[in-house]
């Protein structure tokens, strides 16, 4: 973070009240963890779900802070002349307007991907296809939500010629609320599927929140989307800007070719193929680089070139061999289509048994029972041999398999029910096991075990 801004000019942007003895001094860079601050540092104090900043800042003045952002209705009292304040309304809506101001205060094309699925690979994706052109700025693991998106956006600096920012959402009005303080030239789409449901309610509200991020698209900007999903086609006579729909109906624009593992496509009458092996879902990812690519103006041999340089997330689908068993760890998090297509993935290897270790998927609302059940039904029909499953909601795919056999199914509240059956297992056999889970349930420490 490189802002070069004057005290004064921040709380300006801000639209903060500044109380200062030097407010000509220089700002590059804000603190956020009171615990690392340092003489000369400036901080904001943000309210987060577990803890309020505004609480640390007497310690953060004692270790040498020069400035301090904090709510005004919730400051202590700040006597120390030789510290700078500013007040505002609510500092996560400073930050956010900060980081609004330093985005478009920048020459760099700005992409901003969000969906259901697919998203970070998809961001992956793009970024490692822009790197090919120029300098490339992109958020970094799970900093897409209201904190980590402005964060990741004052990480703009002069030398970037694009920057590609996954926005994520948990609830109605994220995306609102992101897209506006990134304001992207190009806007990515990757799909809508049940996710977060809990918050949400149903698909309609996930359409209308994902949507949202066309609305703050920049002057001239571009909608790319995957017309090849049932609610995200509706965008076809719904938005009336530019766009670059894809997926392998005719009325994509990037339309994917049926090449079996290769990834093949065709735009504007010219077809493309890449000798790159992508899963079905993939595919779809990787037209949605493609496609965004394209709009922001990225000729189609650094396209070729960033996607076959692209390398897989950690914990996405990632295949790792230990002690002779073939591992897919996708633990990074879980939902019924993210679910599905490791599923599906799993009953096409040909290295048996199939085990899958599976964990509950999280935030579904009262959908959760109806979706893990149906997690049963996919493991028979991908003739997966063994299911590992834990977790509340996993008890209801236990209760099918335990009826329709089939699978040989062991159960438990928490991994630490049947870790040792497992160890046992993999020890016996090889084969391919899938371990796969929402975030929260930390499976990779599964892994690790065994």
């Amino acid at each position: 973070m490189k802002l070069n801004l004057t005290f004064a000019k921040t709380a300006e942007i801000m639209k903060g009240e500044l109380k200062s003895n030097t407010p000509s001094s220089k700002i590059t860079s804000f603190v956020t963890d009171s615990r690392v601050v340092t003489k000369g540092d400036a901080f904001i104090a943000l309210k987060g779900l577990k803890h309020d900043a505004h609480q640390f800042i007497s310690q953060v003045i004692k270790k040498g802070a020069s400035l301090i952002v904090a709510d005004k209705a919730n400051c202590p009292k700040i006597t120390d002349e030789n510290v700078s304040v500013i007040y505002v309304k609510n500092t996560l809506q400073a930050l956010q307007d900060l980081a609004k101001y330093h985005r478009l205060n920048s020459t760099l094309k700005v992409a901003a991907v969000t969906g259901s699925n697919g998203k970070s690979t998809t961001k992956q994706m793009l970024k490692a296809i822009c790197e090919q052109a120029g300098e490339t700025v992109a958020n970094m693991g799970n900093f897409n939500n209201q904190f980590g998106t402005p964060f990741s956006l004052l990480e703009i600096q002069p030398k970037h010629k694009y920057g590609i920012f996954e926005l994520g959402a948990s609830h109605p009005g994220d995306i609102d609320e992101l897209a506006a303080i990134a304001v992207p030239d190009v806007a990515v789409i990757t799909n809508i599927s049940a996710a977060h449901l809990e918050y949400f309610k149903d698909l309609e509200t996930v359409y209308k929140t994902k949507t949202e991020i066309a609305k703050h698209l920049n002057f001239g900007g571009t909608l790319v989307y995957n017309t090849d999903d049932p609610m995200l086609s509706r965008l076809q006579t719904e938005f009336k800007g530019k766009t670059i729909p894809f997926g392998y109906s005719p009325s994509a624009a990037l339309r994917i070719l049926d090449t079996q593992d290769k990834f093949s496509f065709t735009y504007k009458g010219e077809a493309y193929v890449l000798d790159i092996n992508l899963h079905p879902h993939d595919k779809y990812n990787a037209a949605a680089a493609a496609a965004a690519a394209i709009a922001l103006g990225i000729y189609m041999d650094e396209i070729k070139k960033g996607l076959l340089a692209f390398t897989p997330m950690p914990m996405r689908l990632e295949r790792v061999e230990k002690n002779g068993v073939h591992f897919i760890l996708d633990c990074y998090n879980a939902n019924p289509a993210s679910m599905k297509a490791a599923l599906d993935i799993l009953g096409k290897e040909s290295s048996t048994p199939r085990i899958a270790v599976l964990g509950d998927m999280k935030e579904l609302g009262p959908s959760s029972k109806d979706y893990h059940r149906l997690i049963a039904r996919q493991l028979l029909d991908n003739q997966v041999d063994y299911a590992f499953l834990a977790g509340e909601q996993m008890h209801y795919a236990y209760e099918v398999l335990q009826k329709a056999g089939g699978v040989h199914a062991i159960y438990g509240k928490t991994p630490a029910d049947w870790t040792g059956e497992l160890k046992k297992l993999l020890k016996k056999k090889s084969g391919t096991c899938l371990v796969k889970a929402s975030r929260s349930m930390n499976f990779e420490n599964i892994f690790k075990e065994i």
